[in-house]
Protein backbone atom coordinates (compact mmCIF):
# COMPACT_ATOMS: atom_id res chain seq x y z
CA UNK A 1 0.00 0.00 0.00
CA UNK A 2 1.28 3.56 -0.48
CA UNK A 3 1.49 5.86 2.11
CA UNK A 4 -1.07 8.15 2.46
CA UNK A 5 -0.88 11.84 1.11
CA UNK A 6 -3.67 14.65 1.85
CA UNK A 7 -3.29 16.30 -1.22
CA UNK A 8 -3.32 13.03 -3.51
CA UNK A 9 -6.64 11.79 -1.24
CA UNK A 10 -8.46 14.94 -2.88
CA UNK A 11 -8.59 12.72 -6.42
CA UNK A 12 -9.36 9.70 -4.11
CA UNK A 13 -10.74 7.66 -6.87
CA UNK A 14 -8.00 7.83 -9.09
CA UNK A 15 -5.40 7.45 -5.94
CA UNK A 16 -6.49 5.68 -3.32
CA UNK A 17 -9.74 3.72 -5.29
CA UNK A 18 -8.71 -0.08 -3.73
CA UNK A 19 -7.96 1.75 0.49
CA UNK A 20 -11.13 3.22 0.02
CA UNK A 21 -13.06 -0.27 -0.92
CA UNK A 22 -11.36 -2.27 1.31
CA UNK A 23 -12.52 0.17 4.26
CA UNK A 24 -16.10 0.28 3.21
CA UNK A 25 -16.11 -3.32 2.77
CA UNK A 26 -14.57 -3.59 6.00
CA UNK A 27 -17.25 -1.95 7.73
CA UNK A 28 -19.82 -3.56 5.82
CA UNK A 29 -18.61 -7.10 7.01
CA UNK A 30 -18.33 -5.74 10.62
CA UNK A 31 -21.66 -4.54 10.45
CA UNK A 32 -23.26 -7.28 8.64
CA UNK A 33 -21.98 -9.43 11.95
CA UNK A 34 -23.34 -7.19 14.68
CA UNK A 35 -26.84 -5.94 13.54
CA UNK A 36 -29.97 -6.85 11.40
CA UNK A 37 -28.52 -8.35 7.87
CA UNK A 38 -31.01 -6.42 6.08
CA UNK A 39 -30.99 -3.68 6.85
CA UNK A 40 -26.88 -3.23 6.90
CA UNK A 41 -27.51 -4.06 3.51
CA UNK A 42 -30.45 -1.90 2.32
CA UNK A 43 -28.18 0.94 4.10
CA UNK A 44 -25.54 0.25 2.18
CA UNK A 45 -27.22 -0.05 -1.32
CA UNK A 46 -29.29 2.81 -0.74
CA UNK A 47 -27.52 5.13 0.97
CA UNK A 48 -23.64 4.77 1.69
CA UNK A 49 -23.85 3.88 -2.39
CA UNK A 50 -23.62 7.73 -2.68
CA UNK A 51 -21.57 8.43 0.42
CA UNK A 52 -18.40 10.50 -0.10
CA UNK A 53 -15.24 9.84 2.24
CA UNK A 54 -13.42 13.12 3.00
CA UNK A 55 -9.85 13.89 4.49
CA UNK A 56 -9.38 17.23 6.52
CA UNK A 57 -5.83 17.91 6.22
CA UNK A 58 -5.90 20.39 9.35
CA UNK A 59 -7.70 18.23 12.03
CA UNK A 60 -6.54 14.88 10.64
CA UNK A 61 -9.90 13.71 10.47
CA UNK A 62 -12.11 11.62 7.95
CA UNK A 63 -15.56 12.21 7.61
CA UNK A 64 -18.06 10.37 5.51
CA UNK A 65 -21.13 13.15 3.91
CA UNK A 66 -24.20 11.46 3.17
CA UNK A 67 -26.26 12.15 0.36
CA UNK A 68 -29.18 14.49 0.81
CA UNK A 69 -32.52 13.32 3.23
CA UNK A 70 -30.42 9.27 3.84
CA UNK A 71 -33.23 8.26 5.76
CA UNK A 72 -35.79 9.13 3.21
CA UNK A 73 -33.63 7.15 0.62
CA UNK A 74 -34.30 3.63 2.21
CA UNK A 75 -37.45 2.09 0.75
CA UNK A 76 -35.84 -1.54 0.59
CA UNK A 77 -37.03 -2.70 4.35
CA UNK A 78 -39.44 -1.25 6.92
CA UNK A 79 -37.87 0.12 9.85
CA UNK A 80 -38.36 2.55 12.51
CA UNK A 81 -36.53 6.01 11.96
CA UNK A 82 -34.63 6.13 15.54
CA UNK A 83 -33.24 2.51 14.73
CA UNK A 84 -32.31 3.42 11.03
CA UNK A 85 -30.72 6.85 12.44
CA UNK A 86 -28.77 5.04 15.07
CA UNK A 87 -27.60 2.13 12.68
CA UNK A 88 -26.39 4.62 10.49
CA UNK A 89 -24.62 6.86 12.81
CA UNK A 90 -22.80 3.82 13.46
CA UNK A 91 -22.03 2.48 10.12
CA UNK A 92 -20.62 5.53 9.57
CA UNK A 93 -18.07 6.06 12.17
CA UNK A 94 -17.46 2.41 11.45
CA UNK A 95 -16.49 3.51 7.69
CA UNK A 96 -14.46 6.27 9.28
CA UNK A 97 -12.65 4.03 11.51
CA UNK A 98 -11.47 1.61 8.69
CA UNK A 99 -10.53 4.45 6.70
CA UNK A 100 -7.98 5.34 9.56
CA UNK A 101 -6.77 1.53 9.43
CA UNK A 102 -6.78 1.21 5.90
CA UNK A 103 -4.45 3.78 5.56
CA UNK A 104 -2.46 3.14 9.04
CA UNK A 105 -3.47 6.59 10.36
CA UNK A 106 -3.89 7.57 13.98
CA UNK A 107 -7.39 9.38 14.40
CA UNK A 108 -7.12 12.71 15.93
CA UNK A 109 -6.72 12.75 19.95
CA UNK A 110 -5.24 9.52 19.65
CA UNK A 111 -2.21 9.92 19.40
Amino acid sequence: MAEFDAERFEDKYANYFTELQRAYKNAFETMNERYDSELIHAIDQQILNESEPFYDEETGAFSVELPPNPTERLTAIVVDDEKLTETLERYVAEIESQLYRVFDLEPPGEE
